[in-house]
């Protein structure tokens, strides 16, 4: 390597002479020593990877400089050390493999070339659901269910291991991709190809960012762009701005990590963050652990960063440690760290680098907490509770408003639930679930939860039959901790009993609640409410009977599942009455936080994670079982309605086809702010009223085989008639909300789907109009599919989420942006007008193009292209026809 900014250091392991590594920060320049630790990481492996970023504009001299080059759109290939895949992501991406290898076939390249050269984990989390509860034997019940429901996309998967080198599955049943991530697959440092790197990820799930709480820098990206970069292809991104925030002072006994990261997403997203990274410094990140910092991490998505990050420190070393990691390779790992200055010290303020901006929070201010009813970044105190929801039922329809008459605020109806009575109010708790890798993969949270139901039990406390609980942890080593520690029989007293290694309730997967409790909700028109440990509580995505979903810690969960209602004020009104007539309050059965800290130090140590881990891609009999064909082409089956060749590759030649102008579109949907890509691609239930229930009954399943939107991501046709299905969808040309929209040639009111199938067969393109943060969500790449098969060309909007916008530029439709001061309004656009987008022969990223509607107005939009190679991809009609062309030749 002859770069003068890099110089090749010899082995830090005697006894393994081979083992160098790239040491940056023995420049003779002191810039090195004022970079953030994550742009660090990304200046190392571009110049370790990408021979022509050395010589590129002189990209090595301007990330050096980077307080200066940060605005200045520098570009950076960057090649992540892993990519790491669930499911409900990785099953299309394995469909896309397949395709593309028929694809390259046919143009006469090797089909072979398609294949990861980099390590791919795919880990199985989101198919099991909570069809089964409070019984002992859920667990079971609900992991033979899935298989029943799965058993040919679990093949296909299995196939695809086979078929593919460098791709592993771990198996159903072994935990949630980013707590397995954590506890195991994570390196921090990579030890590959004769030299010692930083470990980094990308994966196909938006929650990705919780590795950063580790040290390791990752984020979450579509499938789209995680298929090319498995192929090789560096994903090719601006150089972004850094937040630095700045953590002092210490937490208060009574507050948790989810209280932590709650207060800092409502920060964050009121400061903007969208598009850069989050470095965390300052001499509160001492006070947390690993299990705290990935907490904080893992809801990155939901501030709207692209990576918030926690440099590795003694902490991190110790966290390998105690989950079991080599130890001879934990001791590499810290010289390595020390040798290149990467290991940090968060109590010394010398090592603090530039930032684009700071931002601090005191962690002594952050008060117990939950998030919603409706969007993650809505906060509210536990002590506001009672009366935010109370405000919220009156208040005007949107994201923190149900619009009931006021009459009806104290509505309550009755019902029979297994032969006894009880009734149901606005506010009643219908679900209460311990769920998601954000918080099951910290104990202090889990073990606060499992000595809080001891207390809870101990003092005669329960909860109401009828209410759905669940605890479904992120990996096996949860389970061993609470059994080991005495505190699981409690938790499966109050109901908590374990259903599944799985993500469940967060993503949707909560299972059917009891008939008579839905029957009672709608009857009423009340707004029930969900309880969960999860990260998102989107409108329709926990359950279609919960209109109002709170993100709370996991003992609060129990609290408000014992309390049955979000309507209490823990402070005045005790959770409930015992046998002997006794008032129990919160405060009498919250466990100190000295209580928490002396059990964990018992109870989690490194022989579980040992035991847990080196059997998990064996442990699964059921797994074991199948059989799969050994074909490097797989052969698709036309009667699957969960496996089938996507149409993206169709009629695709070598020849690059000259992008046109976009010629009197109309506007398909117009939507007003924080549109997700729940709403866009849903992953639940498919209603069966529903263009997609009626083509899968249409191919002979009745709807109990129709399982979830997500499971069906391998079939494009399910897939497409799903898009825009959401039941909360809120389009502007309806007055109400549904999944329907005005084909207006007719002036017909229509499901998405068959408006845009009529507008397709009449050979008219398609636009969609929205405001700010569209895409808003999690990473899923069928949100741009989706819309790319319904004949959208484009999207014009006030601001995107930065997933949501690269997985559009994937697929070759356009993500146009407002200009600035400018929206639907302002420009009295109401959507009802037909739109020509100007597709000029010579683009550059970033451009302003020219709109003219049939109207005779005009104006213009950015076209947000970002980089020289996202014009390369859509030049070729999206990323993978750029793949399948570079293979093929």
């Amino acid at each position: 390597m002859s770069n003068p900014f890099v110089r090749l250091v010899e082995p830090l392991d005697p006894k393994q002479p081979l083992k160098k590594f790239f040491n940056l920060s023995k420049l003779e320049d002191v810039r090195y020593a004022r970079l953030p630790f994550s742009i660090r990481i990304l200046l190392e492996a571009a110049i370790r990877n990408c021979d022509e970023f050395l010589v590129k504009k002189g990209d090595v001299e301007n990330i050096l400089n980077w307080k200066v080059m940060q605005h200045k759109n520098v570009e950076v290939p960057f090649k992540p050390a892993r990519v790491i895949l669930q499911d409900f992501t990785g099953v299309p991406a394995v469909v896309d493999f397949a395709a593309m290898r028929d694809a390259v076939k046919k143009l006469g390249g090797d089909p072979e070339k398609i294949n990861p050269v980099c390590p791919a984990d795919l880990v199985i989390d989101h198919s099991i659901q909570v069809d089964f509860n409070r019984q002992s034997d859920s667990l079971q019940k609900n992991q033979d269910l899935e298989f029943e429901r799965n058993k040919e996309r679990f093949e296909f998967l299995k196939w695809g291991s086979q078929a593919f080198k460098n791709l592993r599955i771990i198996p159903p049943g072994s935990g949630i991709i980013h707590q397995v991530n954590l506890e195991y697959l994570a390196r921090v440092v990579m030890d590959q190809d004769g030299y010692y790197y930083p470990d980094s990820v990308v994966g196909t799930d938006s929650h990705t960012t919780m590795i950063d709480g580790l040290g390791v820098l990752g984020w979450g990206v579509g499938g789209i762009e995680a298929e090319a970069v498995m192929l090789g292809q560096p994903i090719s991104m601006v150089l972004p701005e850094v937040v630095g925030y700045k953590l002092v002072g210490n937490p208060q006994p009574l507050v948790t990590s989810t209280d932590i990261v709650l207060t800092i997403t409502k920060h964050l997203r009121q400061v903007g963050v969208v598009g850069k990274f989050v470095e965390f410094f300052g001499p509160g990140v001492a006070q947390l652990s690993i299990a705290d910092r990935a907490t904080i991490a893992n809801m990155c998505p939901e501030y709207g960063a692209t990576a918030a990050y926690f440099p590795v420190d003694d902490i991190s070393i110790g966290y390998l440690v105690q989950t079991g990691r080599d130890k001879e390779k934990v001791i590499c790992t810290k010289r390595y760290l020390e040798a290149v200055g990467m290991l940090r010290d968060f109590k010394n303020s010398s090592q603090d680098p530039d930032f684009t901006q700071i931002v601090e929070l005191d962690l002594h201010t952050v008060v117990p907490c939950c998030s919603g009813p409706k969007r993650p970044q809505d906060k509210v105190a536990v002590s506001d509770m009672k009366k935010d929801f109370e405000t919220c039922l009156g208040a005007k329809q949107g994201f923190k408003g149900f619009q009931i008459a006021p009459d009806r605020h104290n509505s309550i109806v009755k019902f029979n639930f297994e032969g006894c009575d009880f009734e149901l109010t606005h506010g009643s708790v219908v679900i209460a679930a311990i769920t998601s890798c954000t918080n099951t993969s910290n104990p202090s949270v889990m073990l606060g939860a499992g000595l809080l139901a001891k207390k809870a039990v101990e003092a005669g406390l329960t909860v109401k039959p009828y209410i759905k609980t669940s605890l479904s942890p992120g990996s096996g080593v949860v389970t061993y901790y609470l059994r080991e520690s005495g505190v699981m029989r409690y938790l499966s007293q109050l109901g908590f009993d374990v259903v599944g290694y799985g993500c469940m309730t967060c993503i949707g997967n909560s299972g059917p609640l009891p008939e008579s409790v839905v029957e009672a909700i709608t009857q009423g028109d009340l707004v029930a409410v969900g309880v969960l440990s999860g990260n998102r509580n989107f409108e329709g995505r926990v359950h279609p009977n919960t209109r109002a979903n709170y993100l709370a810690s996991p003992p609060l969960v129990i609290a408000y599942a014992i309390a049955g209602t979000v309507r209490i004020d823990f402070e005045k009104e005790p959770l409930g009455i015992n046998a002997s007539g006794k008032k129990i309050f919160l405060k009498d059965i919250w466990p100190t936080r000295n209580e928490i800290q002396a059990v964990e130090r018992q109870f989690v140590i490194p022989g579980m994670f040992k035991e847990v881990y080196q059997k998990i891609e064996t442990v699964n009999k059921a797994w074991n079982a199948l059989d799969a064909p050994s074909d490097k082409l797989y052969t698709w089956n036309p009667k699957s309605t969960y496996i089938k060749s996507p149409p993206f590759f169709d009629g695709l030649t070598l020849a690059l086809q000259t992008p046109k102008t976009i010629e009197d579109a109309y506007v398909l949907l117009s939507f007003g702010d924080s549109v997700t890509t729940d709403h866009i691609s849903p992953a639940g239930n498919i209603a069966r009223n529903s263009p997609a229930a009626r083509y899968l009954t249409s191919r002979g399943l009745t709807p109990r085989e129709f399982n979830s939107y997500g499971s069906r991501r391998g079939n494009d046709a399910v897939m497409a008639r799903g898009t825009f299905a959401n039941i909360r969808l809120v389009n502007k040309f309806i007055d109400k909300q549904g999944p329907q929209t005005i084909h207006f040639p007719s002036g017909e009111i229509l499901d998405v789907f068959d408006a845009a199938e009529r507008y397709k067969q009449a050979g008219h393109p398609l636009i969609v109009l929205a405001g700010k943060e569209y895409g808003a969500g999690s990473s899923r790449d069928w949100a741009a599919k989706g819309p790319f098969l319904l004949g959208v060309k484009a999207v014009l909007a006030e601001s995107y989420e930065r997933i949501h916008r690269s997985n559009l530029v994937g697929m070759g439709v356009i993500p146009l942006q407002y200009l600035p001061g400018e929206d639907a309004g302002t420009l009295g656009l109401t959507g009802r007008e037909r739109y020509t987008i100007i597709i000029p022969e010579k683009l550059k990223p970033q451009m302003n193009v020219q709109i003219k509607l049939d109207t005779g107005k005009t104006f213009h939009a950015i076209m947000r292209f970002d980089t020289d190679v996202e014009l390369t991809y859509f030049h070729n009609g999206g990323i993978l026809n750029y793949m399948i062309r570079k293979m093929a030749s």
